[in-house]
């Protein structure tokens, strides 16, 4: 902690409400705890969840940062008791349980990995919270492999974006759907292979028309509603549906026989709340399978925009007018 500022600019949550409740304060230093790391931030992920803990629909777990921010990215400047995996000085990005947007943000240390080479620190922090999230589901839980037909629904966001790419890279043909036509380019130039406009077309009826009626594999899926009996309408026999958000809010009624008949597979997750363990495990699996393929530049995360920090009350009012195309970061300046 030597050579380091008492305090720091961060960016709290007033009360839960719209963008205009996010305000710069001056915070303490958090100190890195047993196992724990202190990373000086570079550059902070803007993510759903930031948006749902803003309006006061998801709080933080017991223990964590009340300041939103999942994911960053910078320089590793203090260890915490016992905590080896990384130095000082070494240029990280990070999983973090909250508090990202700040100056300065603990993480337990395995939810760090190496800024990939050829990356930018903004670039670096775009990486976590999508990429955790889509393997752990789509690879770890649902077992997509190559060869198997796969649709991640809004395929231009910041899960979409990763989904699409991971799956492509490991030999998956790539279903999506979007909004709009700029949407369905973005999407093709990702490598998707299939690209629905879900405003044109049904995109179960069109899922189902493409395959010859055999329906797709494996489906990641964030919108909930009304599009989970349609997922198991456009869903292969023994295919597997994982549940990530409820943006439509929960089905009403669904109609069981179907994924009864189908033999489905419809589980869920969160990613949050899970224990320092798990988290660990997919950060060592992403550097063995996914990070090799970043340095190669054969995958990359998408970006959207930057704002500075303090402007975080213009990053969500652009993640909440949903025409985004791929990852939206805050920056601090040295």
């Amino acid at each position: 902690m030597q050579n380091l500022p008492d305090s720091m600019s961060v960016i709290a949550i007033s009360e839960p409400g719209g963008p205009e409740v996010l305000m710069v304060q001056q915070r303490p230093l958090p100190e890195p705890g047993p196992g724990e790391i202190l990373i000086r931030v570079a550059a902070a992920g803007v993510n759903r969840p930031d948006v749902l803990q803003r309006q006061g629909a998801y709080p933080p777990p017991k223990g964590a940062s009340d300041l939103p921010g999942l994911e960053v990215a910078g320089e590793v400047v203090a260890c915490g008791e016992g905590a080896a995996r990384h130095r000082i000085g070494d240029k990280v990005t990070a999983l973090a349980p909250g508090g990202g947007y700040a100056a300065f943000c603990k993480v337990p240390e395995g939810h760090a990995l190496p800024v990939p080479a050829g990356l930018t620190m903004a670039e670096a922090a775009a990486l976590p919270e999508t990429f955790f999230t889509v393997w752990s589901n789509v690879f770890d839980r649902c077992g997509l492999k190559g060869g198997e037909r796969f649709l991640v629904h809004g395929g231009t966001s910041g899960i979409g974006t990763t989904a699409i790419q991971l799956a492509k890279a490991f030999g998956a043909e790539v279903f999506t759907t979007v909004g709009s036509a700029e949407k369905v380019a973005a999407a093709a130039r990702l490598g998707a292979d299939h690209v629905i406009n879900y405003r044109e077309q049904a995109f179960e009826k069109a899922i189902l028309e493409i395959t010859g009626g055999e329906g797709v594999d494996v489906i990641l899926d964030m919108v909930g509603g009304d599009y989970v009996e349609r997922n198991w309408k456009a869903a292969a026999v023994e295919g597997r549906i994982c549940q990530i958000a409820t943006l439509r809010g929960v089905a009403e009624t669904v109609n069981f026989s179907r994924l009864m008949v189908k033999r489905l597979t419809h589980t869920g997750s969160t990613l949050r709340p899970r224990d320092d363990a798990f988290k660990t495990a997919i950060a060592d699996r992403l550097k063995d399978k996914v990070w090799p393929l970043i340095e190669q530049g054969k995958i990359r995360p998408v970006m959207d925009s930057t704002f500075p920090l303090a402007r975080a009350v213009e990053a969500h009012g652009r993640i909440e007018s949903s025409d985004h195309i791929g990852k939206i970061v805050l920056t601090l300046e040295d």
